[in-house]
């Protein structure tokens, strides 16, 4: 009897070793800050656009945040599960400020990310021309 309680207390410490905890990877997050040079105040209607976007397909937005702004920096954070990110892809950050919906701060730059193991940037937006 007692033979047979060790053998199945054995074979149940074996399982335990054998269970395996399937840990979710972490998300890729690609966080920073938006602004510009130039000293401006914003009025209360300004709203800050920032996009991740694929830099090589014009037009094509990964994911994009718009919300009423006050003050620069403009913080932003964009999170991807790992299995999302496309390594074809060149991921870049571009970000805008509008007031009244006319654009008057823009990137003119390209600020890549993700791909290039670069995972903050900063953005600077220039006068719209």
């Amino acid at each position: 009897m007692w033979v047979k309680r060790i053998t199945v207390m054995l074979a149940l410490l074996m399982l335990s070793a054998c269970v395996t905890v399937n840990e979710k990877p972490e998300p890729v997050v690609v966080s920073g800050a938006a602004g510009f040079t130039q000293q401006y105040k914003l009025p209360s209607n300004a709203i800050a656009t920032v996009a991740l976007i694929d830099l090589n397909t014009p037009g094509v937005v990964i994911e994009q945040k718009s919300f009423r702004v006050y003050a620069q920096p403009i913080l932003f954070q964009f999170m991807m599960k790992q299995e999302e990110v496309d390594s074809d892809i060149n991921y870049g950050v571009v970000a805008l400020v509008s007031v009244d919906d006319k654009v008057v701060f823009q990137t003119y730059k390209r600020y890549p990310v993700i791909n290039n193991d670069r995972f903050i940037t900063e953005v600077e937006m220039r006068p719209v021309q």
